[in-house]
């Protein structure tokens, strides 16, 4: 993890010097040993966690680079606050925790939403609520920085929402029902050339189906998007519309303007009038926005995705026969694919959602495996009464 030493040119900010007051009981007595592990472990992750924030900040422009660069001033408070508690035990750098050196390698080499994500939840778990030596404006500081990496990383999760939940609900979809095909097919006794033809029929026309549906759908949700939007028919209206019968001031109304708003945008925009009144009423810019296109992802972007995801979940479970693995062995080679998968598809969705990536990945384990073993059972009962 790199600390957050700096060298002569450096023109990365340093620590505030003055440091937040220590609370009482810790600036009267004497600390401990395990005081002063713990606060020197403070001190890294402040130091590391700083470092991040300026890592960030580099790859951002505008108020947004502003922002990052401020998260990395409070933590170089933070930072003071340890120095002057540890005094002459600071000792030399210690390396920082496994969390932050794995936050600060994802911010020096992609500076994804995935590292603003991350840095969201180390931030809300924060030890510094139960800890007698951090001050109160700390805490709050730290409760405070969940909520500002929170809306620093909503709008990456709008761009990544459409496309990724194909990719995410493809790559689900090719997992479970290709292992649940192949499993009930299994089942029911059949050679394993006809399990794996069945497998990989399965793959097919899975990705195909999925790559097409997402199409559709998303095709369809922007084409309903865009039928919400205003057209600018208002400017070519207006002029020949019945001052006395005065329909566009239904248009704004419609839009959710109070009636007061309605009536003064409709007189500015037929040229009635113009005052010097509330600037909240004067007549803006109509234009439209693209946040909820935005958060719906392409079509093109969406059928890819889920195609090749389900195409690459689906492969998943045929491995062990395309090797030329053949009964209960393949199966059991081939749930311990899937299962693993799983996990690694539910933990992605925990970290991009900030929640933990275990019990994501466990739900997405569970509901997994147990309809393959569902089709399994099912698989068990069909081939007995064929026979």
């Amino acid at each position: 993890m790199q600390q957050h030493q700096e060298s002569p040119g450096s023109s990365s900010p340093a620590p505030d010097p003055t440091p937040q007051q220590a609370t009482p009981e810790s600036a009267s007595r004497q600390p401990s040993h395990a005081d002063i592990r713990r606060w020197r472990q403070y001190l890294a992750d402040e130091r590391a966690e700083a470092a991040v924030y300026r890592e960030l900040a580099q790859r951002r422009d505008g108020e947004e680079r502003q922002i990052l660069l401020a998260l990395a001033e409070a933590e170089g408070r933070h930072e003071a606050h340890w120095l002057k508690l540890l005094g002459e035990h600071a000792g030399m750098p210690k390396a920082a925790s496994t969390r932050s050196q794995f936050l600060g390698f994802l911010a020096r080499n992609f500076g994804s939403v995935f590292v603003l994500a991350l840095a969201q939840r180390a931030e809300g778990r924060s030890p510094y609520g139960t800890e007698p030596a951090a001050t109160p404006a700390m805490v709050a500081d730290e409760q405070i920085h969940e909520e500002v990496v929170r809306g620093l990383a909503t709008r990456g999760r709008n761009r990544l929402s459409g496309t990724f939940r194909a990719a995410v609900f493809g790559a689900n979809d090719g997992l479970v029902s290709n292992l649940s095909l192949v499993m009930g097919m299994a089942a029911t006794g059949v050679p394993s050339p006809v399990v794996l033809m069945s497998g990989v029929a399965g793959l097919l026309a899975g990705a195909l189906s999925m790559g097409a549906g997402e199409y559709v759908s998303v095709r369809s949700q922007r084409e309903l998007l865009n039928a919400t939007l205003p057209t600018q028919a208002t400017l070519t209206a207006a002029p020949s519309l019945d001052i006395e019968h005065n329909e566009l001031v239904l248009v704004y109304l419609a839009r959710g303007m109070t009636r007061e708003a309605a009536e003064h945008r409709a007189a500015e925009r037929m040229g009635v009038f113009s005052c010097d009144c509330d600037p909240s009423l004067s007549l803006q810019p109509e234009k439209p926005t693209t946040d909820e296109h935005e958060s719906v992802g392409s079509a093109w972007g969406a059928a890819m995705s889920s195609f090749c995801f389900f195409a690459s979940g689906a492969i998943v479970p045929i491995l062990p026969f395309i090797f030329g693995m053949t009964g209960v062995a393949a199966l059991l080679v081939a749930g311990v694919l899937v299962g693993i998968a799983l996990l690694a598809t539910g933990a992605v969705v925990g970290l991009l959602s900030g929640t933990s990536p275990l019990s994501r990945g466990l739900r997405q384990l569970a509901i997994g495996l147990g309809a393959a073993a569902a089709t399994y059972g099912l698989g068990l009962v069909f081939g007995a009464t064929i026979v």
